[in-house]
């Protein structure tokens, strides 16, 4: 068992090493240095020294953003609690800043949970429901 933990101890120390090599804002990782992505819809990756995006294409000329931090729990999970605000950031920082996205809380049977990951849906134009400052 203490072997395991001393792995899981060294990894996140790892991590933070080559956390320290990112800078503060996102930029995109070269595709040549990705792994082959599973999925066709599949654009790009961004990455700072907090946080992963990834961007795919969905249908309706909607993009998805994938986000999650870059920092590893003891249970080998990625780190939660990504607030509205760095949500926000992230989505002006990946060139959608003036777009609106929505985050969408599925029924309960079609609940899909992972990892700790954030999803926004960039959309093509503004929902009707959107709020605006007067």
């Amino acid at each position: 068992m203490a072997e395991g933990i001393h792995a899981s101890r060294q990894q996140r120390k790892a991590l933070e090493r080559a956390n320290r090599d990112w800078p503060e804002r996102l930029a995109e990782i070269p595709r040549g240095s990705l792994p082959p992505h599973q999925s066709e819809k599949f654009v790009r990756a961004l990455r700072s020294r907090q946080f992963l995006v990834q961007e795919f294409a969905e249908p309706g000329d909607i993009i998805r953003l994938s986000a999650s931090r870059t920092t590893l729990r003891g249970d080998g999970r990625w780190d939660d609690g990504i607030s509205w605000d760095e949500l926000q950031r992230l989505k002006a920082e990946a060139g959608y800043g003036d777009r609106f996205a929505v985050e969408v809380y599925p029924a309960d049977v079609d609940v899909v949970n992972v990892g700790n990951l954030r999803h926004l849906w960039i959309l093509p134009a503004a929902p009707p429901f959107a709020w605006r400052r007067e």
